[in-house]
């Protein structure tokens, strides 16, 4: 009789699990401070449940025991952010560089970068082919948001661009740019008109397109903000704007020969009225000032004992020379642009900041763009950004909230929450402390895929 009253216990208790809504995960995170970027804070003992490459839960801790996973990851009190955004990068110089491109992914995510903004090149059809591999899983690297090919004059500084020389053209281009489905439209000042950089802006706007890029030093900045503008990629821009002299200095025809003056007659009032519109108009900027300090110091820095430089392709490292033979020139001509534009685009970041300017970490990596490595320069970035004024969490905002707040992903992106994609840092320290502790990674999820340091290294 007890036998028989046992083998109904056992029963009934299978019975009752069967009917309880056991929930299973792809991976579950637990014993985790979950850093909190927007809002500065850190909360203990939470539990990540990621399925299919999301966060569909985040709770307070629980036992492993309680958990169906194919894998469990104890975080072991370590702190979780967002992976991080580099919003400046390039992948360029043609069809014999493709593989040396390409063979630079993996140095993204080994400094922690799970996505990045392709801002324009001549190998578009590969950076769409790997972009769509690692959304599926094929291949290991950043999530890629592309330009596609820039958008210049009849006469464009870089192969690859899109010709734009009237309105047929724009309607042309950006017909072909919709037809890549890319992500955002980038512009360029080879040759490019003033009359031609409006033309684009507004009709990407009508498209519903994001559009920044360099602007026509012939050009008005806030003209181009009033008919939509959405950014400016590097500090001229806005620079220009910021000059009282700036129409004059048009007048002459200098192109960028107008930087200097426009740097001496610089005006803080106006700036503020400039940053305030911005603001107000929701113009993002990307200053790279990182490259800016490794360009200006070109010629006194040696670079070739640089660890990362073991990791760049000799047909990558061949196009450095160029960047040296320009500061070699500008050194003989006695020109200090370069230095005093660092100078002036330190200056103008916190009153930015202040006015409520959406800054992009971005690192402007890339051939051509001689010793900033993919990963080391964003983090370089980041640290030149709280060097000119903003907090630690002010410039991880720039990279991994203002990133995809640009292409209105937030929803998707920027924090450690249910619906987010499950693109996560596992650090040793509080990066809110020190940006320091964003180089003491103990691993990186992609997708929902964990690269431990060890295999991070592998991976290089």
């Amino acid at each position: 009789m007890n036998k028989i009253f046992c083998f109904l216990l056992v029963i009934i208790s299978l019975s009752s699990c069967q009917n309880k809504d056991i929930k299973s995960y792809d991976l579950v995170i637990y014993n985790a401070k979950i850093v909190d970027v927007e809002n500065e804070s850190v909360s203990e003992n939470q539990a990540i449940f990621i399925s299919e490459g999301e966060i569909v839960e985040v709770r307070k801790n629980i036992e492993k025991e309680q958990v169906v996973a194919d894998r469990l990851l104890d975080a072991e009190g370590k702190f979780v952010m967002p992976g991080l955004w580099d919003n400046h990068v390039h992948f360029r110089g043609g069809d014999t560089l493709i593989q040396e491109n390409k063979d630079l992914l993996p140095l993204f995510l080994a400094y922690g970068i799970t996505t990045v903004r392709d801002a324009g090149g001549d190998i578009t059809p590969s950076v769409l082919e790997w972009k769509d591999q690692i959304a599926k899983g094929k291949l290991n690297g950043p999530t890629i948001f592309s330009s596609g090919p820039k958008l210049d004059g009849d006469q464009p500084a870089w192969p690859g661009s899109i010709k734009v020389s009237d309105f047929s053209d724009i309607v042309a281009a950006l017909d072909s740019l919709e037809k890549l489905e890319v992500d955002y439209v980038k512009m360029y000042d080879g040759n490019l008109s003033a009359e031609n950089y409006y033309g684009i802006i507004e009709a990407a706007e009508k498209r519903g397109l994001k559009t920044t890029g360099h602007m026509p030093m012939s050009a008005d900045f806030m003209k181009a903000v009033s008919l939509g503008l959405d950014g400016a990629e590097h500090m001229y821009y806005p620079l220009k704007a910021c000059s009282p002299a700036a129409d004059s200095l048009t007048k002459l025809n200098l192109g960028y020969g107008m930087i200097e003056p426009l740097i001496d007659t610089y005006d803080p009032e106006l700036a503020d009225e400039v940053f305030g519109k911005m603001s107000e108009e929701n113009v993002f900027v990307t200053p790279t000032l990182y490259i800016g300090k490794t360009l200006a110091e070109i010629l006194e820095v040696d670079h070739q004992q640089d660890s990362l430089l073991n990791y760049i392709g000799p047909g990558i490292q061949k196009t450095y020379q160029g960047r040296i033979e320009g500061a070699k020139r500008a050194k003989a001509s006695g020109s200090m642009m370069r230095d005093k534009m660092e100078e002036i685009s330190l200056r103008m970041i916190e009153p930015m900041q202040n006015a409520g300017v959406k800054i992009l970490a971005g690192s402007d990596c890339g051939a051509f763009n001689s010793y900033v490595y993919p990963g080391e320069s964003l983090h370089g970035e980041l640290n030149a950004l709280a060097g000119a004024g903003l907090t630690n969490a002010q410039a991880l905002r720039s990279s991994i909230v203002n990133g995809p707040g640009f292409l209105d992903l937030g929803d998707k992106y920027g924090s450690v929450e249910e619906g987010k994609v499950a693109d996560l840092l596992l650090l040793e320290e509080n990066p809110l402390e020190s940006l320091q502790n964003l180089k003491r990674i103990t691993a990186v999820v992609k997708s929902g895929k964990v690269f431990k340091r060890e295999g991070l290294r592998n991976m290089l």
